[in-house]
């Protein structure tokens, strides 16, 4: 070999490394979305205080989310409501949380009038405080999400929610992935 073919894979290697240099970063983010672990949406959310909310009065709450898709991140918008009815002393837990989209066809449920109940104005489904259907065409009741565990004693303790969407037109409460 001459000095020119020494230098030819001199080249060669100087524009193979060159060219990975510039691959590798270029690769890593067309492939980030695959390798970013999906965030844990299910995790309790912080609602109110337990001293905020009175016994059978029903208060409504915004659940407030950033929205992904890939590589752009979406401001944090409004994904859902929650009603908390707090409950009378002794019960198992103190505070109930229900979710606000009908099991028919996600419409808002809005408090009845005489605020003893509640109502889904798409198709007048009716529920009790409870969320139990009383007349309705939904399928079952209204959706119950979990509520972390809280001092009934404490009128500071925190109410935190985990907020979850179901499948509607079921009668089973199937959550949705």
């Amino acid at each position: 070999m001459n000095r020119r073919d020494w230098f030819r894979l001199g080249a060669i290697g100087l524009k193979g490394l060159i060219g990975l240099v510039l691959a590798v970063p270029g690769a890593a983010y067309l492939l980030s979305p695959l390798r970013k672990r999906r965030e844990d949406t299910t995790d309790f959310r912080r609602l109110a205080r337990l001293g905020d909310l009175e016994i059978g009065r029903p208060r409504s709450f915004s659940i407030v989310d950033e929205q992904r898709d890939a590589w752009v991140t979406y401001p944090a918008t409004p994904i859902g409501t929650v009603w908390l009815v707090r409950q009378p002393e002794g019960a198992e837990q103190p505070v109930l949380a229900l979710s606000a989209e009908c099991p028919h066809l996600a419409c808002k449920i809005k408090l009845a009038g005489d605020g003893n109940g509640f109502v889904c104005p798409c198709h007048a489904s009716n529920f009790t405080l409870d969320g139990s259907r009383v007349k309705a065409i939904s399928p079952r009741g209204m959706d119950t999400l979990e509520v972390a565990p809280i001092d009934p004693n404490d009128p500071n303790a925190e109410v935190r929610v985990k907020f979850q969407r179901f499948r509607t037109g079921t009668e089973e409460k199937i959550p949705l992935a």
